[in-house]
């Protein structure tokens, strides 16, 4: 194979790789949905098979055009059905290989010869575009102001998540084993004994007394009796002893009500109360801080 068969191939093969770009580019256009984000599902399974398909289609031409041994045949002008004069002449402005000769410079260094190629029109698009948004740049943000700077932004942003997040913290989003307070507020009680009754009762009876978990009446408590303690054993349970986590079942406001609850049961009278477990929960000790109502 000549030098000018090998330079034929390769602009053939650019040529195609530019259609086969652009009807990949296209069909994930097609593929990814505007309100998603990130790569859809089989997005490198088809990057895989498009350049699998490139290497087969190279790997095709040099079979096509053969090892270039024997007798070379006179080159014979073919019309390809991949030739996009349109791309050729307003995006790459490539010189056809017949017309090098025309832009082929006079300089010689040991053989190597330069062609004398203008500016693609590409390049000057993007660089004239650029031009274009610079301009409409400074009228937006800095004459007419009809869109935010990016400080403006930021404050605005800021401002947002500002209220967001005190909309969480309403929600009890941010209530952990370490922040929860006892609720002292009637309805939050009430949700936390509808939860204990939808809940618990199977374990520790209506009232509390005691079933298989242990009595919520009295004054002896196993892992300890404040708030934090009754949330945390709501939270992480004790799987040695048949209490499961509630943390992926109960979200952090709803834990706080009912351990509000729980603490409300001391002192009450059982129907039939379970004897005591653990020690004695001295308050005095570990004094509670009080929710807002």
């Amino acid at each position: 194979m000549n030098l000018l068969q090998v330079k034929t191939l390769m602009v053939r093969i650019m040529r195609l790789n530019k259609i086969l770009t652009f009807l990949f580019l296209v069909s994930c256009y097609k593929i990814v949905p505007a309100e998603t984000s990130g790569f859809p599902d089989g997005y490198y399974d088809t990057v895989a098979l498009v350049l699998l398909l490139v290497i087969v289609l190279i790997f095709a031409g040099f079979i096509f055009y053969g090892t270039g041994e024997g007798k070379h045949k006179p080159a014979v002008k073919r019309k390809s059905i991949f030739q996009l004069s349109f791309v050729n002449k307003y995006i790459t402005g490539s010189t056809p290989i017949e017309k090098e000769g025309e832009i082929l410079l006079q300089d010689d260094y040991d053989g190597i010869k330069e062609l004398d190629n203008r500016v693609p029109p590409w390049f000057n698009y993007l660089f004239y575009g650029s031009i274009l948004f610079a301009a409409y740049y400074m009228l937006d943000y800095h004459v007419l102001k009809t869109s935010s700077l990016q400080e403006a932004e930021y404050a605005e942003e800021m401002a947002v998540a500002s209220q967001l997040k005190e909309e969480l913290a309403k929600s009890g989003t941010f209530i952990t084993e370490e922040t929860v307070t006892l609720a002292e507020d009637p309805a939050l009680i009430e949700k936390g004994r509808q939860i204990f009754n939808a809940n618990c009762v199977a374990c520790h009876a209506a009232d509390g007394g005691g079933l298989i978990g242990p009595n919520l009446t009295d004054n002896y408590w196993i892992h300890g009796g404040g708030i934090k303690d009754i949330f945390k054993i709501i939270k992480y349970g004790v799987p040695a002893k048949g209490m499961i986590s509630w943390q992926t079942i109960l979200d952090p406001a709803q834990m706080q009500n009912v351990s509000s609850f729980i603490i409300s049961l001391k002192g009450t009278k059982s129907a039939n109360p379970k004897a005591p477990e653990g020690i004695p929960y001295n308050e005095d000790a570990a004094s509670e801080p009080v929710a807002e109502k």
